[in-house]
């Protein structure tokens, strides 16, 4: 079986978020480790060259594959933030409704930055998320 092309690094997180170029981007990303450190009770880690990843779980699907990821994590792209949450963003769909502006796709919410969404939202959306994996996988 392939092995997964996205590993964990011992890269540094602050590093890695210190390096970034827009001004915007790099605030709102210390802003939301903060938050996800807060919900997942856990410490950073990179994951391959721009995933920053927290809470380490195994994950075990039907066909009896394992896979080694974490629960919560994010990775300021470009064009936007992409947050990676457990079960996707359809396991939080009744705390995102009041969230602001953003996007959807392959299980990830997409924000351009802070401003447009209520952090109080996304606090709870980032704690609900970790407290549902936990009940889901005991992770």
């Amino acid at each position: 079986m392939a092995e997964l092309k996205t590993q964990k690094t011992d890269a540094s997180v602050s590093k890695f978020l210190a390096s970034l170029s827009d001004k915007q981007k790099k605030e709102d990303s210390f802003t939301i480790l903060e938050m996800l450190k807060k919900a997942s009770k856990s410490e950073p880690k990179m994951w391959g060259g721009a995933i920053i990843g927290l809470k380490d779980r195994k994950i075990k699907y039907e066909s009896g594959r394992e896979l080694d990821w974490f629960t919560i994590g994010f990775s300021p792209r470009k064009q936007n933030i992409a947050l990676y949450l457990p079960g996707g963003y359809e396991a939080v769909a009744d705390v995102i409704e009041n969230l602001g502006k953003y996007k959807t796709g392959k299980g990830c919410l997409y924000i351009n930055k802070l401003s447009d969404v209520d952090t109080k939202v996304l606090q709870k959306t980032f704690n609900e998320s970790v407290k549902r994996a936990k009940e889901n996988c005991g992770c």
